[in-house]
């Protein structure tokens, strides 16, 4: 057989099949936690509010925690079931949210990363100028702004 021959002749192929039909779990049935609506990316103006929200389903009910950084949130008013609200974000308030939902079960994770749009410089340094000569009066004053590290991002 030629070489060309051999390019025409059809290879074997791997079959394909339909995925396996998910099985039905009764509401009853013991499972391990599961996010059916998982963290996403944020991004948020300073002063600004906002809801970071999931949805897990697990028996028993999971329990949420939440971490900002890998450092733990303390439990309050503003975490609800379905997520948690930071309000008047500020530039403390970036960085990577973990939410951790867990049960006798089992556990999962879902993390996304919350960033500033539009934060505001802060001030570093404020110094007085020195008047020219034969300037009688005048206010000098030199502002001297960086951007943080979340801005810097």
């Amino acid at each position: 057989m030629s070489q060309a021959s051999d390019l025409s002749t059809p290879s074997r192929r791997a079959k394909v099949t339909k995925p396996a039909a998910a099985k039905a779990v009764s509401p009853d049935e013991p499972t391990p936690p599961c996010f059916v609506r998982k963290l996403r990316k944020a991004a948020v103006g300073t002063g600004c509010d906002i809801r970071l929200r999931v949805s897990v389903l697990g028996n028993p009910e999971p329990k949420l925690r939440w971490y900002r950084n890998k450092e733990p949130l303390p439990p309050n008013e503003a975490q609800d079931p379905g997520g948690l609200w930071i309000r008047d974000c500020r530039t403390c308030d970036a960085g990577l949210y973990t939410c951790v939902a867990s049960n006798t079960l089992g556990e999962a994770t879902s993390s996304a990363v919350h960033r500033l749009v539009d934060a505001s410089p802060e001030l570093t340094t404020l110094t007085w100028l020195k008047l020219a000569f034969g300037v009688k009066r005048a206010l000098a004053v030199l502002l001297a702004f960086e951007k943080t590290e979340a801005q810097a991002r």
